[in-house]
């Protein structure tokens, strides 16, 4: 489930109601933005497993929900063990189970070696694949430009590994669901993988492309998503913390010049569109597809 259809299963249709009414840049009223926040945090603990959603939304449980999510994790590893190549079990299992560490580091590059010591790429690209494959986690690679098609400037031996659920993520990482009463913890937890994790959900139900990330050394930037949309390559970068300055998609801009029509930053402050940086709050996310075009028709 999406975040929306979280909500609706939620018994919160006036807010989907409301997000669905929105039709220009102007900042979220605070009688929608504050509860669409909690609410958001809460899409952190359960995620959008339909089993994790309906404890949730029936019980109120949390422990009930906890256990379905373990449970799930559980199913996942026996399939695991159903791949054809017996071999394979054991790198794949490995695999999922470092998703949490290779998220957690500044630099979220997968490193094989983050895997098991000494591993290659070439004894566990099967096992990745299959994880691929099989619908559970995301590869983004690393993209050299922001050309067309964006898949022509793959940069194939660097690329991200996220899961396909948040909530399966956190569950993963073992952070526990009182998180969420801390403020923001759960949006900047492990480096903001989570709020990362949430973001690529939504955008790759919106684009047809699988969604891309540049980077840039010496010094090192990093804009954590590029997606194409329709014939144009916009750059999106996940903020979690306060400290929402850009500095990444401002290099960005200047590199690549007019080619950049629009700069999108998801982050917890209101909706607002600013020198073509648009930003959304993350709560919108599942909305970045319309409001990337509303940007752009009040840009020209």
């Amino acid at each position: 489930m999406t975040f929306t259809e979280f909500l609706l299963a939620n018994g919160d249709g006036n807010l989907v109601n409301y997000m669905n009414t929105i039709d220009k840049i102007e900042p979220i009223p605070e009688a929608f933005f504050n509860p669409l926040y909690e609410k958001l945090k809460m899409y952190f603990v359960t995620g959008g497993m339909p089993e994790s959603v309906r404890a949730w939304a029936l019980e109120r449980d949390v422990e009930l929900m906890q256990q379905v999510l373990s449970n799930i994790l559980g199913a996942y590893e026996r399939d695991f063990a159903k791949h054809p190549d017996p071999k394979d079990f054991p790198k794949i299992s490995l695999i999922w189970k470092s998703i949490p560490s290779q998220l957690a580091r500044e630099n979220k590059k997968f490193i094989y070696k983050a895997v098991k010591e000494g591993a290659r790429a070439r004894e566990y690209e099967d096992a990745l694949q299959w994880l691929c494959d099989a619908n559970l986690t995301y590869k983004i690679y690393r993209s050299s430009a922001p050309g067309l098609p964006i898949s022509a400037y793959d940069d194939l031996s660097a690329f991200k590994l996220y899961m396909t659920d948040v909530g399966l993520l956190r569950r993963l990482s073992l952070l526990a669901p009182s998180a969420f009463v801390e403020g923001n913890r759960l949006f900047v937890e492990f480096k903001g993988a989570l709020s990362e994790n949430y973001v690529l959900q939504a955008l790759r139900n919106q684009f047809e492309a699988m969604p891309r990330y540049w980077t840039m050394d010496n010094p090192r930037y990093e804009v954590d998503f590029l997606i194409q949309r329709e014939n144009d390559i916009f750059p999106v970068e996940v903020k979690s913390e306060s400290n929402v300055e850009s500095r990444s998609l401002k290099k960005f801009k200047e590199k690549y010049g007019d080619n950049v029509k629009l700069r999108v930053r998801f982050s917890l402050n209101n909706l607002r569109l600013d020198n073509g940086l648009l930003n959304i709050p993350s709560f919108l996310a599942d909305y970045a597809d319309k409001l990337i075009g509303l940007a752009l028709a009040k840009s020209n």
